[in-house]
């Protein structure tokens, strides 16, 4: 796990929430699955929370003999729609349920769902038997927010971070703020994080630079900004006029909360379950995506007082979430 990816920012992020919660907790960054032994060894954990699919599930079986007190969980960030693009996703969910000491955590319900019916059907159980051992664990996110002056000038920009995706809908996003600056007489300068190219995104980025080759001459331009430490990105975050996020599967979505955090407008989906619905647009509908631009651009006070305020709520609720299951 890089140390400015989403995946460390969000452990993080829960682990602070933890020790604040009286639950103490510990991150650690493991290189590969031999790490995980030696790490369980410094801390001597009663739990072990592995975010994301990346531990074979036969390295378990050793594991469990090395740490048989140990409860280990792991903990899914990602619907179905990206898992589609795992191809080991359902088979390894599939194995470490047959581990009577390891659990399964989701960060979203609707996935949560889908797993649950999955793996009850498999284990030949209920589902409410099946919840005992997968369960909810929604992400955290730091209430430090702050706000900002809007001052833009001849030239709007616009962040579409992220890592290049076909389920990012950068393309689409990219063509909807051509549309919103044409509408205000501007120039567009269109920024995307570029070094993380994921899941077939070769060609998104491909269509990407040469969409933006072509309008250079207007004076439309596309901005790489690599991948770089938390406080640097909340910089960069800042330094925007306006933020899109509407992305075809999320289940929280880190740098929509980055951009709301420094004070930014968002545009986003329905997949994000903090995001204002009034400024929601359709992925698949350029012109609706304009539209919210637009709409974000003449209101971007209610848009940050709306966002902050339903992460607000969203993080409250995850606390009680999680000091449910690990105070109990």
């Amino acid at each position: 796990m890089g140390l400015s990816t989403g995946l460390y920012n969000s452990a993080s992020f829960v682990r602070d929430m933890c020790n604040g919660l009286g639950i103490p907790a510990e991150l650690e960054v493991a290189i590969d699955n031999n790490c995980i032994d030696r790490l369980v060894n410094k801390h001597q954990p009663t739990h072990v929370i592995i975010e994301a699919l990346w531990v074979v599930p036969q390295k378990f079986v050793v594991l469990q003999k090395l740490h048989p007190k140990v409860k280990w969980i792991i903990r899914l960030h990602s619907e179905m729609p990206f898992m589609a693009g795992e191809g080991m996703a359902l088979d390894w969910i599939g194995e470490y349920i047959n581990f009577k000491n390891i659990d399964i955590a989701i960060n979203a319900p609707r996935m949560l769902n889908e797993i649950q019916t999955f793996l009850a059907v498999k284990q030949g159980v209920t589902q409410e038997q099946i919840a005992q051992r997968v369960y909810y664990l929604p992400n955290y996110y730091p209430q430090n927010y702050v706000k900002k002056s809007f001052r833009p000038g001849d030239t709007v920009k616009i962040s579409c971070f992220g890592a290049v995706r076909p389920l990012k809908n950068h393309l689409v996003q990219a063509v909807a703020a051509l549309k919103f600056v044409q509408g205000l007489g501007r120039k567009l300068e269109f920024h995307i994080n570029g070094g993380r190219i994921e899941m077939k995104g070769d060609p998104v980025m491909h269509n990407l630079r040469g969409f933006f080759q072509h309008l250079a001459p207007q004076g439309h331009r596309m901005i790489l900004q690599e991948w770089c430490p938390r406080e640097e990105f909340l910089k960069i975050c800042a330094d925007m006029d306006l933020g899109l996020q509407v992305s075809f599967s999320e289940t929280f979505n880190i740098v929509g909360a980055d951009l709301i955090s420094q004070g930014v407008p968002i545009v986003g989906s329905k997949e994000i379950p903090f995001a204002s619905p009034w400024f929601n647009a359709d992925p698949t509908d350029s012109d609706d995506i304009a539209d919210k631009l637009l709409s974000a651009w003449h209101n971007p006070e209610f848009n940050v007082n709306e966002n902050q305020q339903n992460l607000s709520k969203y993080t409250e609720t995850t606390k009680s979430v999680w000091l449910k299951q690990f105070k109990e």
